[in-house]
């Protein structure tokens, strides 16, 4: 296993090898090069960067015509702005002209923590699966990331990548690979299963372990891809289980935990669902990350209580 890693350094590695090996690759920033952590590749590949300053409307709509210049075009900034000031140029520059761009969603979540409300993207999820013709993942560790990169740099369309703030340990050793709509078993289990996305990957494989030392076998499943999202394989690593609980740091309604329910529902399943995350109405605690997920019951400790109070009943 490797190092925590901040998956901003993964993306911008991963740019470097890409015009390293002839891709016409541009990245777009809204002066959100220190969010992006792009200077490595500002200093290799000074002239293919393009900021338009503070004005997300505009790197939207630079970036799909730059796509239609036949480059690869890539938004770099933080999620928040990028999902709610240009919603509309994302919708229709992006989605409904089909334009190749990748948008990465820097800083996703509650990444920002004390910075509250206005930096908090807890909505993107929602916002995205709202829009055609948009595929759309959430890494959970460097590895992962990078290999959704690689896939999204060689898939002709729109794409959206979810990126967290924060460093991550990794996950998967070095066999892993990416398949778009595929689910991923880090651990087996069963009458429970514990399903999250991005960065809460983490807090279930966490709480999986606290939960395995005191003989309660839970299954771990991580979904980095919301769409495409195979539904039957999703549905058929559930099947089995009484008790779903899914946990992401966005609001409960519209993400992964929709995403599941939905499976559930339209395949008559009867297992009891609870959806961890920001509560329906509200907004996430201005607070780091930790207190934040404490606070909110989706921290791997919070997790543990739960499992074990649903199995009981």
């Amino acid at each position: 296993m490797r190092n925590a890693e901040h998956l901003a350094n993964v993306m911008v590695q991963a740019f470097i090898d890409a015009v390293d090996r002839g891709v016409d690759l541009v990245p777009v920033v809204a002066d959100s090069t220190s969010t992006a952590k792009i200077a490595p590749f500002i200093k290799k590949y000074p002239d293919r960067v393009v900021n338009v300053g503070i004005a997300e409307q505009s790197l939207v709509g630079m970036a799909a015509g730059l796509s239609l210049g036949g480059k690869i075009a890539v938004t770099c900034n933080a999620a928040p702005f990028l999902v709610s000031r240009a919603n509309e140029q994302i919708k229709v520059d992006i989605c409904y002209n089909n334009t190749n761009v990748k948008l990465f969603g820097l800083n996703a979540g509650a990444s920002y923590g004390p910075l509250a409300s206005t930096h908090h993207a807890i909505d993107d999820l929602s916002v995205m699966r709202g829009f055609g013709n948009i595929q759309i993942f959430a890494p959970s560790s460097p590895l992962e990331c990078r290999k959704i990169i690689d896939y999204a740099l060689a898939y002709q369309g729109p794409v959206y990548i979810r990126m967290d703030g924060k460093e991550l340990p990794e996950l998967y050793d070095e066999s892993y690979t990416f398949v778009p709509g595929a689910v991923n078993i880090l651990r087996e289990g069963h009458d429970v299963a514990l399903v999250a996305t991005g960065s809460t990957v983490h807090e279930i494989a966490d709480a999986a372990a606290v939960l395995a030392d005191e003989g309660i076998q839970v299954k771990v499943i991580g979904v980095p891809s919301l769409r495409p999202c195979d539904s039957a394989a999703l549905m058929q690593v559930l099947k089995d289980c009484r008790t779903v609980i899914t946990v992401e740091e966005h609001n409960i309604n519209g993400g992964l935990g929709s995403l599941v329910a939905e499976v559930l529902a339209e395949n008559g399943a009867t297992a009891r669902l609870k959806r961890l995350g920001i509560p329906d109405g509200s907004y996430a605690a201005a607070a780091d990350r930790r207190f934040l997920r404490q606070y909110h019951g989706f921290d791997a400790q919070s997790i543990v209580g739960l499992v074990k109070e649903m199995s009981q009943s």
